[in-house]
């Protein structure tokens, strides 16, 4: 049971919408990257 309470307290280091925003980002590089060698 401790160990339950223990995980409700832990928060992220980042808020929700940020690991969203940061992987969109990666995404987009690397499509961005695909699309770029593709062309080639």
């Amino acid at each position: 049971m401790m160990n339950v309470a223990a995980e409700s307290l832990r928060e992220l280091p980042m808020p929700a919408y940020a690991y969203g925003l940061v992987t969109f980002g990666i995404f987009s590089l690397f499509l961005y990257l695909v699309l770029r060698l593709d062309r080639d």
